[in-house]
């Protein structure tokens, strides 16, 4: 089993208990190489079987040892499979790790009380600015909860880039003269960060943008469209997308439970790619602007690699707008 600790330190998994179904875990341990973000922000994990002993040369700590240290509850010894046809008939839903002599009926009682927040991408995001500092374009990319690896794929095509909180105005953010901006993934509602929507307005048309995730729904938001939670959402790795205009088909890895709605879509929008199984909006891109995004993640980590062709375009979206 493969990329559960790129999955627990996604800060798109905010607020939530992770289950996994495959039957061991924590075969190869924790690397820091291997980080999505330095401080994960899931509540729990949940696993059939861990791995007492990890074996792989990149290994700095065993999984028990890495939850221990980040404060994050783990339990073993669960039937994963089973629980996932539970979620899988009845959609997300609330729920406790606790210990076995806890009633039953209370904690149902504490579920039931809690109330969900509302400010997940304040509580992920940077606090402030900071740079990754590059040789070719300067991109900024604003942190709705971003994953490092979308830092990699920038950096392996030599950009200079400077991460910007969420709620970044679009003066704040021309005024630092990007070739182009990204919006990053990020965990929870995309209506809980209307702020957001006024800066892309300010930005597109100016400058390329390329979304991902979140970024994807905001970027949608702000021209019009809306979005709806899904009873299920797409999590995992092996989620099929077609490319609409080429019948290109990719296999992604997909953690989102809100969608872009298909009704309604604006007509400044295009709908470029959609989920093979159930026809979700996976990609659109901006009739008149040099702007695009995707639902899924290119950048992968934990996943196959198949669509990370995109970064180049949006490389070359920039570059375009620059001869202009």
């Amino acid at each position: 089993m493969t990329g559960y600790q790129e999955s627990i330190t996604d800060q798109s998994y905010n607020g939530q208990i992770l289950t996994f179904t495959y039957p061991l875990v924590g075969n190869y341990g924790v690397n820091r190489d291997d980080y999505e973000s330095i401080l994960p922000t899931c509540k729990g994990v949940v696993v059939y079987e861990y791995a007492r002993r990890a074996s792989n040369w990149r290994q700095q700590l065993s999984l028990d040892e890495f939850l221990k240290i980040k404060k994050i509850p783990g339990i073993s010894g669960i039937d994963t499979r089973a629980l996932t046809k539970i979620i899988r008939q009845h959609g997300t839903m609330r729920a406790t790790i606790a210990n076995a002599n806890g009633s039953i009926e209370r904690l149902q009682d504490q579920l039931q009380s809690i109330v969900l927040p509302t400010d997940n991408i304040k509580q992920v995001s940077t606090k402030q600015s900071y740079p990754a500092p590059g040789t070719g374009r300067n991109v900024i990319l604003v942190d709705f909860g971003l994953k490092h690896s979308i830092l990699r794929e920038l950096a392996k095509r030599n950009c200079s880039v400077t991460v910007v909180p969420y709620n970044t105005s679009a003066e704040e953010i021309l005024q630092l003269n990007p070739d182009g901006v990204m919006l990053s993934n990020g965990p929870g509602n995309p209506e809980d960060v209307p702020e957001a929507l006024d800066m892309i307005r300010g930005v597109q048309g100016k400058i390329p943008i390329f979304g991902i995730c979140m970024g994807h729904q905001l970027f949608s938001m702000a021209n019009g469209a809306k979005t709806h939670k899904m009873k299920f959402g797409h999590r995992g790795f092996n989620h099929a997308v077609r490319e609409i205009v080429t019948g290109r088909v990719d296999f992604t890895s997909q953690n989102h439970g809100y969608a872009v709605s298909r009704d309604g879509l604006p007509e400044c929008l295009i709908v470029t790619h959609e989920e093979i199984n159930d026809k979700s909006v996976e990609g659109v891109r901006h009739r008149d602007y040099p702007a695009f995004s995707v639902q899924f993640h290119p950048d992968a980590a934990p996943g196959p690699n198949d669509a990370d062709y995109l970064f180049d375009e949006f490389m070359e979206m920039m570059d375009a707008h620059q001869a202009y």
